[in-house]
């Protein structure tokens, strides 16, 4: 239970459906097994490692947030520090004389047990009025003690197995400082920072795996004020603008949340958000593929055969919960992932009285896609010429590769930007070719990857 005043803890409240999903930004992938090649290496935002390790390069101790924001006197602060704890899962069998011995796949009947990194939630919480950190501003260590624990795997009363998890101890710091800014208005900077401070010294042989346990992964805050506010970092109004940009964030990434459009509480996120991100209402769970589309998962998740899912739900229990998901997502249900319609505008006037953006073809009178003629071995091609097709090996994709030989008829000649010509292409005996006609869809290829055929 949060010791938050309770309108803080409304704002952190609804801030915290985004938080989570920044908190588990690819945990776990799909198809969400272990032995999945895409969830070999874990762990890629917010991971802060212990300094000593920070020398062996690509990795980094602390991450720091500064932002802007217009505390009333007598104001608090309330900081919410969030990240993943490595726990490290191995797997015993047991033996015919009453012991256990490690296995690297331990199978029972509804699951198949892996060796497996767990994420441990953690939460750092502070209340601090805003005028103590000012000046030198305000430290707070805090340590998470080593621990480990034992499950004994039963089946039919007979014990089969355990898993072992172990977690490492890790030393942390927050700073906070806060300075008053010059101007007309009552602003602050505040300056946030968290340290992996454990003294961990890793031998030269140590690497990422030896690290990760004693790492905080996917590091954020959630910044609240009890009665101010936070300015944004990507839209300030005019007069914050110079002191917005001058804040320095490293490894994070500060916009505002909580509920209805309100700046009480600011996400410092270790990937790049809008201000107020929202999640998708038609979500039915955390699928952990945060940039995915739930519809695609939750098609294919229940596509994965019995074996897999088995290995699925043995890799984590989070995972194990996809699976279910998807398994009981009823058909009007999985429908309603199909799309939705967030907002529509009314268009008055005519099609004319719409400004065309400058790169529009149809906005330059010099160019008509359909009437221009280019010179290809000396003879003008353009709309209805047929071409021989002869892409170019070092500025081609492989799709077009196959395209070598065929011949196409060409439907538009198209200037660009940079004033190179390119041909949009139809290819003669597709069957698809009217459809993609209508849609406006074409092949392209510059002029000296063609050969005319006809006289145009």
């Amino acid at each position: 239970m949060s010791g938050f005043p309770d309108g803080i803890e409304r704002g952190f409240a609804a801030a915290r459906q985004i938080a989570d999903a920044v908190l588990l930004e690819g945990y776990v992938l799909y198809p969400y097994r272990a032995s999945a090649a895409k969830n070999q290496l874990r762990w890629q935002f917010g991971v802060l490692v212990p300094p000593e390790y920070t020398r062996q390069g690509g990795e980094h101790s602390h991450q720091r947030t500064e932002c802007v924001m217009e505390a009333r006197r007598d104001d608090r602060l309330a900081v919410e520090l969030r990240f993943l704890r490595v726990q490290r899962r191995t797997v015993e069998r047991a033996t015919a004389t009453g012991g256990f011995e490690p296995v690297e796949r331990l199978e029972l009947a509804d699951r198949v047990l892996v060796e497996w990194d767990e994420g441990v939630e953690e939460r750092i919480e502070l209340l601090l009025p805003v005028d103590e950190l000012s000046d030198e501003g305000l430290q707070r260590g805090f340590r998470l003690p080593g621990v480990g624990s034992t499950e004994l795997l039963n089946e039919d009363g007979t014990a089969v197995g355990r898993l072992l998890r172990r977690r490492e101890q890790i030393d942390g710091l927050v700073r906070l400082m806060v300075e008053e800014l010059p101007g007309p208005y009552r602003a602050q900077r505040l300056t946030a920072v968290v340290e992996n401070a454990s003294d961990w010294t890793p031998d030269q042989q140590a690497g990422r795996e030896e690290a990760l346990p004693r790492s905080l992964v996917s590091v954020h805050l959630l910044l609240g004020l009890e009665h101010g506010r936070f300015l944004s970092v990507t839209d300030p109004p005019e007069w914050a603008r110079p002191a917005v940009e001058r804040c320095r964030n490293e490894r994070t990434w500060p916009v505002l949340a909580g509920p209805d459009g309100r700046s009480q509480v600011m996400l410092s996120s270790p990937i790049i958000l809008e201000d107020h991100p929202r999640i998708a209402p038609e979500s039915l769970g955390t699928l952990y593929d945060a940039t995915e589309i739930d519809e695609i998962l939750a098609l294919r998740t229940a596509a994965l055969t019995e074996d897999e899912k088995r290995e699925a739900r043995g890799t984590d229990e989070r995972a194990g919960a996809v699976i279910d998901l998807a398994e009981s997502m009823p058909p009007e249900v999985l429908e309603r992932l199909h799309g939705a319609i967030r907002g529509l505008r009314e268009i008055t006037g005519g099609a004319g009285d719409a400004e065309q953006p400058w790169w529009d073809p149809g906005n330059d009178p010099q160019v008509d896609p359909e009437r221009d003629r280019v010179l290809v071995d000396g003879r003008p091609v353009g709309a209805g010429s047929r071409v021989l097709l002869r892409p170019g090996r070092r500025r081609t994709d492989a799709q077009d590769l196959f395209l070598d030989g065929r011949t196409g008829v060409v439907e538009a000649v198209l200037h660009d930007v940079d004033g190179s010509v390119h041909l949009a292409v139809t290819v003669e005996d597709d069957p698809g070719a009217d459809l993609w006609r209508a849609q406006g869809r074409f092949r392209y290829f510059q002029p000296d990857e063609v050969t005319p055929l006809e006289e145009s």
